[in-house]
């Protein structure tokens, strides 16, 4: 029987003559790139406290109910990354053996100290660059000539196969566990067996890695010695890294959508890793594979504990956050080389480890910055300088990521809704009118964990003076009481036009809350109701930033920028709209906007985006044959919008007077259409209309449609439909 290796040797007892393997129980397939080769630089820091879970102060706080930490976003179909958002095709895992590597070196460009970062091994002259030496920076010992060759029995259970690649700790192997069915591992050792920092990290990682254990992140088996090294043992993960997939795709980035899903997939593991005290410190590209249809995080060399300020701290400069000389690694820290990751992964992003090291380009940079607003402000809020305003936790930032996610899917003209943790749905009531209302956006929902949710629960009244006499009776006076509070003086005061007490009740909550996002969204409320659409667009947009995910800021947003007349608002409106067509006011409002600026078939667009099953689909029909038949500056009525209004008439179900009132709008805009020279389709007149269409026939069908209004008027409103009637009949002999 032939080796089926790759190699010319032949399965003599149980094992290749040649390679000493065992034979594959399967052909092997093409070989397929194994990323292990993370170069993380040491970072000094002072011996200040190392930050844990963030106090989150001095930036809008996300922390509520709503962010309860999320699990597992895989989907049963496991080849549907992101939340079952995006399909991504499996990755074959290929035969190990075609992943060693033919010379096992280490280029001189990548030669690098482990203790200070100095480059070292370079070439002087003609003479090449020494494999081993000593740093002419800090005299830190360096080799990188690989320990082990092919045959080498590592303590007794590990014989290795070849040199896989160098990483940040020294050579990473590929080995065969003799004790355990000839399984693949990985061996991944120091850099050098005198480099103290070195042997604390690994030290640490055989101290409590082996008890990480989640589907997201490779197994560590054991940790062994052998001629005075240590070794690292760990699961063989066979597939792509992202470094090596955007590898592929240079000079283009990977597409916006399948970068958020790559990394929403690995997110429960930065989740199990923090809820055990437990921080990745090193994430990038290089550190997380795609092996089959799922994503696993590798090297876990940096890894290190909230409390341990005695172990050394890996990063890589362009990925690592600002503060971790200084305040140490934590859940801030984590989530910053997260967001790094997102945008190298999704631009041509140089100078990321040089002049934007410690930031982003501007927004007008990169064209998908400016397509997709909410990634850009996710990347920001991820990569804030201050970690206090950076996400909460792995749970929250994946919520948002998703929502951006849904976001930027539904840029395709497909709507990727999803019910809100954070926000009710739009409060709109009237349905039969599409007048911008700041009452119609949704509310924030009550925090569950609040002490008094339940004593809220129990609050059904919905007149604000009720309210606000109910609440007084609350148990406890928690931030929730106060929030629903607020509201009701904001309604109150809208309604009898006095705002001193809301504003009075807004103001305590600034100082005691500030921080928090729902007072700022009740402050941008406060401000729509007195007509300071300035400050409400600062509110408003601060909320959108602490949420880039959620719909419901870029509604309050657009409305704000609406009512203060400036046309950005279409921008927000569409994307709420396009995103879930059950923010219906967010279609109307697109329309509004549109048809503001002269584009009636956009209007009309918009319109449509309601579905047939929303409560608002007849008067969003209504709203489309409003747009294609009233007069606009910008927009002055034709045929061919005449002629669609009536096609919409005809389908419409609505009561007969609204019917006939639609049809007045559309045969007044004929008349004048028809006086000014113009000929109009048939189908102006409906459906069943034949031959041409003459001032004579839009009369009689205008008087026509103006009785049929006078049947459901009364009084005074039924005679001057009546007298609107005989003033549109055309002249006759009888």
């Amino acid at each position: 029987m032939k080796c089926q290796r790759n190699c010319p040797g032949t399965i003599d007892e149980g094992y290749c003559d040649t390679c000493g393997m065992a034979p594959l129980t399967t052909p092997a397939t093409a070989p397929s790139a194994v990323s292990y080769k993370p170069a993380p630089v040491p970072v000094q820091r002072t011996a200040t406290a190392a930050t844990g879970p963030s106090a989150r102060t001095g930036a809008l706080s996300t922390r509520t109910a709503g962010s309860g930490r999320a699990g597992s976003s895989r989907t049963a179909s496991r080849r549907r990354f992101g939340g079952g958002l995006v399909e991504v095709e499996p990755i074959v895992q290929a035969d190990p053996a075609t992943a060693v590597m033919t010379t096992a070196e280490v280029p001189e460009d990548k030669r690098y100290c482990a203790k200070c970062g100095n480059a070292v091994g370079r070439a002087r002259g003609d003479r090449p660059g020494r494999t081993a030496g000593f740093c002419p920076q800090c005299g830190e010992q360096f080799n990188f000539t690989p320990k082990l060759v092919k045959g080498d029995l590592v303590a007794g259970q590990y014989e290795v196969v070849g040199p896989l690649a160098h990483g940040g700790l020294g050579w990473i192997y590929l080995a065969v566990d003799k004790n355990v069915s000839d399984r693949w591992v990985v061996l991944k050792g120091l850099l050098n067996s005198g480099d103290d920092d070195a042997l604390a990290a690994a030290v640490a990682e055989r101290r409590f890695l082996a008890e990480v254990e989640h589907p997201n992140i490779v197994k560590i088996y054991n940790f062994v010695e052998h001629d005075g090294a240590g070794y690292i043992v760990m699961e063989y993960v066979g597939g792509e890294s992202l470094k090596g997939i955007l590898k592929e795709r240079r000079p283009d980035p990977l597409p916006v959508d399948r970068a958020l899903a790559y990394i929403v997939e690995i997110m429960p593991a930065f989740g199990y890793l923090h809820d055990r005290g437990l921080i990745f410190c090193d994430f990038k590209p290089d550190n997380v594979i795609q092996s089959g249809d799922q994503m696993k995080l590798i090297d876990l060399g940096g890894v290190v504990r909230f409390d341990d300020m005695d172990a050394a701290i890996y990063g890589t400069v362009g990925y690592q956050a600002p503060e971790m000389a200084t305040a140490g690694p934590s859940i801030a820290s984590d989530l910053y080389t997260i967001g790094r990751t997102l945008a190298v992964l999704t631009t041509d992003f140089r100078g990321y480890q040089s002049t934007f090291k410690d930031s982003l380009p501007d927004r007008g940079e990169f064209e998908v910055y400016q397509r997709f607003e909410s990634f850009y402000r996710l990347l920001q809020r991820a990569t804030r300088p201050d970690p206090a305003e950076r996400f909460v936790d792995a749970a929250e930032m994946t919520e948002q990521m998703i929502g951006v996610l849904r976001q930027v899917l539904a840029a395709d003209g497909t709507p990727r809704p999803a019910t809100s943790r954070l926000f009710t749905g739009e409060m709109r009531t009237d349905l039969k009118s599409d007048a911008p209302r700041w009452q119609d956006l949704p509310s924030p929902l009550i925090d569950l964990a609040d002490p008094s949710a339940a004593f809220l629960a129990s609050v059904t009244v919905t007149d604000p003076a009720e309210v606000l006499a109910l609440l007084k009776g609350a148990p406890v006076a928690t931030l929730e009481v106060r929030l629903r509070a607020l509201r009701a003086e904001i309604d109150l005061a809208a309604r009898h036009g006095y705002f001193d007490d809301a504003r009075a009740a807004r103001d305590a909550l600034l100082r005691t809350e500030g921080a928090d996002w729902r007072v700022a969204w009740y402050d941008g409320l406060l401000a729509l109701a007195v007509k300071n659409y300035a400050y409400a667009r600062e509110r408003f947009d601060a909320v959108y930033s602490a949420l880039p995910g959620e719909l419901a800021p870029q509604l309050a947003l657009a409305l704000a920028l609406e009512l203060a007349g400036d046309p950005a608002a279409a921008g927000y409106y569409d994307v709420v709209s396009r995103t879930d067509p059950a923010y219906t006011s967010a279609a109307a409002g697109l329309a509004r906007c549109r048809l503001h600026s002269g584009d009636r078939a956009g209007a009309v667009e918009a319109y449509n985006r309601v579905p047939g099953t929303s409560a608002a689909y007849r008067s969003s029909q209504v709203g489309a044959v409003l747009a294609l038949v009233q007069s606009h500056p910008s927009a002055a009525a034709d045929v061919d919008s005449l002629a669609a209004a009536a096609a919409l008439i005809d389908r419409l179900e609505v009561e007969a007077a609204q019917l006939a009132a639609l049809r007045v709008s559309l045969l007044e805009q004929a008349l004048e259409t028809i006086k000014g020279g113009a000929q109009l389709p048939p189908a102006v007149l409906g459906a069943a209309h034949q031959g041409e269409v003459r001032e004579r026939e839009v009369r009689f069908a205008l008087e026509a449609a103006y009785r049929e209004m006078a049947r459901a008027a009364h009084g005074a409103e039924k005679i001057a439909l009546v007298d609107l009637a005989n003033a549109a009949r055309p002249r006759t002999r009888t």
